[in-house]
């Protein structure tokens, strides 16, 4: 859960928390960027990694927050994925639960889901993800965790979604078979989903 305003200032100093205060301000008085390349707030949502670091999760949570300041919109967060930072990306995909109401930005997780890039897959089998991703889609995505190692915690709706999923159960089945055949680690994780779905033997 993305921690509070106030949760989050006690975890800066006071140089960040000062620069924060002033972020969300500019987030707040934004205008969006309509005849310009970028909203002024965008330079801080860059730039929050110099001054709220070095925590990850922090900056993540400043990013999010900042997104939420700004009522960012479906063509901002598209804007700023596309021309941001692994790490930028990543706070997009977070922000999405609390900014896009409904699937239009499905094309943001789906490009995520592509990448081998752990924590961007990690952010992307979210709550968003569990919400609005299709079945198909939704099933290669737990896959997609397993073959590069992210860890089915952070899968969002996971029992809810596996239960009595035979589909999944096959899939699942056939991806451990092909890694014992290929003298390869079936991991611990593949079992736990298996047994979600019921069909664990």
């Amino acid at each position: 859960m993305t921690p509070t305003r106030e949760e989050l200032s006690a975890r800066l100093d006071p140089a960040a928390r000062s620069w924060l205060d002033t972020a969300l301000a500019g987030a707040r008085a934004g205008e969006g960027a309509d005849n310009v390349a970028f909203a002024p707030w965008e330079l801080s949502f860059a730039a929050a990694g110099r001054h709220c670091g070095p925590s990850a999760d922090t900056v993540d949570s400043v990013r999010v927050l900042l997104l939420q300041e700004a009522r960012a919109d479906l063509a901002t967060l598209t804007r700023l994925y596309h021309r941001g930072t692994a790490a930028e990306r990543r706070a997009v995909l977070l922000a999405l639960p609390r900014l896009v109401p409904g699937p239009d930005a499905l094309p943001l997780t789906e490009d995520a889901l592509r990448t081998n890039d752990t924590r961007l897959v990690a952010a992307a089998v979210g709550p968003y993800a569990a919400a609005h991703l299709d079945a198909h889609a939704w099933r290669h995505a737990i896959l997609k965790c397993l073959f590069t190692g992210v860890p089915l915690d952070a899968v969002d709706g996971l029992p809810e979604r596996a239960r009595g999923d035979a589909e999944l159960a096959r899939m699942l089945a056939d991806f451990a078979a092909e890694r014992t055949a290929a003298g390869r680690t079936v991991p611990a994780d593949l079992h736990h989903a298996l047994n979600l779905t019921g069909e664990e033997s």
